[in-house]
């Protein structure tokens, strides 16, 4: 690490990045927003702007189960948690017995409030309370290699699943003419969507990573004609926003940077939403 920030001291001759916690907010940030906003373009496609919002709160249930079963790792049990929260919810949905928000919103609210019950036993929720709001500078460098190892992988991912997630999101009867499994490739992206999230959680926390998730992928929706299109403009304002919100949060006293980059994307949404219909 003491290279990387050598080479960082020679690109970024600023006094916001003098710190080694905010290079390690920023490389977090280069490495986190490309994979969210990648994925959050097939959220906003599929009409599953809620379904991150739905794993994030399970984070709290999956690390309270994981305290109960002796689990020492919170990323652990989130993962495995959350896995098998995002597919229960998919599965669900499948059948068909209500409609996917109200699925959604049901697991969302039973997710927090499991885990707010098993946390906050004898008065111990203070501690687990930076779930809520994370705070991405705080990221050791430990993680940052989870999370490089999880940009490329998580693209891979993304890329193969690509061109079948868009046929069924466009045309279900279509795409299982074609002979794709839709029900298996829904089950690998919302697995694919709870590891990044869970990743994600503690640095980003439970009440914004749905915001970081779906606001870049919405903003870039708005000035896209084509699928690329919204791919490219939805990593370059979610890299934009990372990078922006960050440095506001130093100059602003060290205030939450995940809720600086949340507000800008939020602009830019604003600011794109009136070229909606002229780029329609």
């Amino acid at each position: 690490m003491a290279e990387i920030y050598r080479i960082m001291n020679a690109l970024l001759p600023f006094e916001c990045f003098e710190m080694d916690f905010m290079k390690r907010g920023l490389l977090a940030v280069l490495l986190l927003t490309p994979l969210l906003a990648l994925l959050g373009t097939m959220a906003v496609n599929r009409r599953m702007a809620f379904f991150s919002d739905a794993l994030g709160h399970s984070a709290l249930c999956g690390v309270g189960l994981g305290m109960l079963l002796g689990i020492q790792s919170q990323l652990i049990s989130m993962l495995v948690f959350g896995v098998v929260w995002a597919i229960m919810i998919s599965r669900i949905n499948r059948t068909g017995g209500a409609s996917a928000d109200t699925i959604i919103s049901v697991f969302s609210s039973t997710g927090i409030a499991l885990g707010l019950l098993i946390l906050s036993r004898n008065g111990s929720f203070a501690k687990y309370s930076s779930l809520l709001a994370g705070d991405i500078v705080s990221v050791p460098e430990g993680d940052l290699l989870y999370l490089a190892l999880a940009l490329p992988l998580g693209v891979a991912a993304w890329a193969a699943l690509y061109n079948h997630l868009l046929l069924t999101a466009v045309n279900p009867a279509l795409a299982q003419s074609r002979g794709v499994k839709t029900k298996w490739v829904e089950y690998a992206f919302v697995a694919l969507v709870a590891v990044v999230v869970m990743l994600s959680i503690r640095w980003v926390g439970v009440l914004l990573i749905n915001a970081l998730l779906i606001l870049p992928a919405a903003a870039a929706r708005n000035v896209s004609r084509t699928a690329r299109q919204h791919a490219l403009f939805s990593v370059l304002i979610g890299l934009i926003c990372g990078v922006a919100g960050l440095t506001i949060s130093y100059y602003l006293e060290n205030t939450g940077a995940g809720a600086a980059i949340v507000l800008c994307a939020a602009l830019c949404y604003a600011l794109t939403l009136p070229l909606r219909k002229r780029v329609r």
